[in-house]
């Protein structure tokens, strides 16, 4: 194998996995750091200026970063990232004058249609360099599915207020309750570039007998939490079922708890384990007593001259192909009514587009998706961009937000006469730890304490109010345990061949055997040859030049933990522990336009 290049912007990127799995790749070991000093402010900043959004997300979040998460290589649970994010948001002090300032117009006007994460986020960056924002939403008050889908009691409107706020207050026209009916006419109005961040607003249909005729007591599950958000439904059947195995689903069931239902159950066609709904939103729904119930395809609404009564299933087994692909099949046992009074209807959302003309220059796939570019997010239409749950069907808030800030950027570079292909590199830190021949300006102890657990408001307070937070957050006690379980992944291990003497003592002391000094050769050959096994080839190996014996030195980036003792144990000073911090290009970043890696 060639030596590694670790100037690459990717390479150390990718070794910091949490941040690497990140869409918005906001680098997490430094602002967990910033958060155990009780910096939180500055720990906010780092947040904001990559995802957006920190108190939002840090309630909201599908935590891609914490799958990731090398703590849980080494004990069962990962560190509470997402946790930690809000934690930042909770204690930070008033931030408003570290925001940018708004600025002298440009001359270049950008409509956006919806005020959701995506078009905040794309706002966010074009505003401060001078472009007229103008957001129109049909809605009154900016959000989006944040406010409109997300119930009160995991987000407070206090939080949404605050963090749509900044950004409106960067000189951003809000145009509340203006629904957009027309590409055509929005077109017409020569504005220099159109966003379209409008998500994915239609719920699935379930179309089975009995629809129609008990349609009065059949909601659809995200235009159902929007009446509810909006105060216009504030009651539900004492019996109510949810269809549907989703976060959405998990949303509905609890909020039907709050309201009056009595007895609710999920009812999913899926396994427990292949439920879309992260296992955290499974874990509250049960303590709230909701059970879950699998492997139930609805058959038919049962109802008695239009009212609801039930629901009847078949029950269904998982089978699996030659391909290991599953398919579901009916066990044979006899079909079950479940009796309710309500039931919403959770499976799934899709993109509507009504209001988009045919000739208007922007194509559709099959699917009535549009046409967009993954990386530069522009349609078939020049002008016309799409970001989050409107270009890619439905994600996350946090995929809404990277999408954004890549958006911004290519209405940046095209209404600056740019070739929106040519991506800008990332700006790039790489300092070293050292204070002495052995010691570090980081804490590399690794605590052994396990996840400590977020405290939860009494179950009975809970469910009496509808707007009443579930999850209190960290304290500063919890808040600095939790962050003492981060291993420090973004401080890198570097090695220096010219220094090496070949002794042996880094292999000796690593703790993970993650080092093998040996015959160079070809990856799969090198992975083979390794001091401990290399289960991971997704990650990299850092292999070194040749040393003075004809070896080279051979680190697993995958198993490492970054702890530090090959450092401190060299006596030549070989290893050194620096610190990597990358900085994502965003609209107006002062990088060399070069093409970057997409991570």
């Amino acid at each position: 194998m060639k030596p590694t290049d670790i100037a690459a912007p990717d390479y150390f990127h990718k070794v910091v996995d949490c941040q690497w799995a990140c869409p918005a790749h906001t680098p997490v070991p430094e602002y967990i750091r910033l958060i155990a000093q009780g910096r939180y402010s500055d720990a906010y900043m780092i947040n904001w200026k990559s995802n957006v959004f920190p108190g939002i997300l840090g309630r909201t979040c599908d935590r891609p970063c914490e799958p990731a998460c090398r703590r849980g290589r080494v004990e069962e649970t990962p560190v509470a990232i997402c946790r930690l994010k809000r934690v930042a948001a909770d204690f930070k002090d008033d931030i408003t004058h570290r925001l940018p300032r708004p600025s002298a117009k440009n001359g270049k006007r950008v409509a956006f249609v919806g005020g959701g994460p995506a078009s905040l986020t794309v706002a966010r960056d074009l505003a401060p360099l001078g472009y007229h924002c103008t957001v129109f939403d049909g809605d009154p008050e900016a959000g989006g599915m944040m406010r409109t889908q997300i119930p009160k009691f995991r987000l407070p409107n206090s939080v949404i207020d605050e963090e749509t706020g900044y950004i409106l207050n960067l000189g951003v026209d809000f145009k509340g309750g203006h629904r957009i009916e027309s590409m055509k006419a929005l077109l017409a109005e020569k504005y220099d570039a159109i966003f379209v961040g409008s998500g994915a607003p239609r719920g699935r249909e379930l179309d089975i007998p009995g629809r129609k005729e008990a349609a009065a007591h059949v909601h659809i599950g995200i235009d159902w939490l929007s009446s509810v958000s909006f105060g216009h439904t504030d009651k539900i059947g004492k019996r109510v079922i949810v269809l549907g195995g989703g976060n959405t689903a998990m949303d509905c069931c609890r909020t039907a708890r709050r309201l009056g239902g009595e007895d609710v159950k999920v009812i999913v066609r899926s396994g427990f384990e292949e439920m879309k709904a992260s296992p955290w939103e499974k874990e509250d729904a049960i303590h709230e007593d909701i059970p879950i119930l699998n492997f139930l395809v609805p058959v038919s609404f049962i109802h008695d001259n239009g009212k609801l009564t039930g629901v009847t299933f078949q029950k269904v087994k998982a089978e699996y192909d030659a391909k290991g692909r599953r398919n579901l099949v009916p066990s044979g046992e006899p079909d079950q009514t479940i009796e309710c009074d309500d039931v919403l209807v959770a499976v799934g959302q899709e993109n509507a587009f009504p209001w988009i003309e045919q000739d208007c220059g922007i194509e559709f796939d099959k699917w009535h998706m549009p046409k967009v570019d993954p990386k530069t997010f522009v349609s078939t239409n020049p002008k016309v961009f799409f970001g989050g749950d409107a270009a890619f069907g439905p994600k996350n808030i946090i995929w809404a937000v990277a999408q954004g800030h890549d958006a911004a950027l290519s209405i940046h570079k095209m209404l600056s006469g740019e070739d929106i292909t040519e991506r800008p590199l990332p700006e790039v830190h790489v300092s070293s730890q050292k204070m002495g021949i052995h010691e570090w300006s980081y804490d590399n102890d690794i605590s052994n304490d396990k996840r400590f657990k977020v405290p939860h408001r009494d179950k009975v307070i809970a469910l009496k109010d509808i707007r009443t937070e579930v999850e209190l957050g960290y304290d500063v006690k919890l808040a600095l345990g939790e962050a003492h379980r981060c291993l420090n992944c973004d401080v890198q291990t570097v090695f220096s061949t010219s220094l090496c003497i070949e002794c042996d003592a880094c292999v000796d002391i690593c703790p993970m055997d993650c080092i093998t000094f040996t015959e160079n050769g070809e990856e799969t050959d090198l992975r083979q040859r390794l001091k401990a096994p290399s289960p991971h080839p997704d990650q990299d190996l850092y292999v070194s030049s040749d040393l003075k014996t004809g070896r080279v030195m051979v680190k697993d980036e995958d198993v490492c933990l970054h702890c530090g003792l090959c450092a401190e144990r060299c006596p030549t000073g070989a290893w050194d522990m620096q610190k990597y911090l990358i900085d994502m290009t965003q609209a107006g970043s002062t990088c060399p336009t070069k093409s970057r890696s997409a991570a």
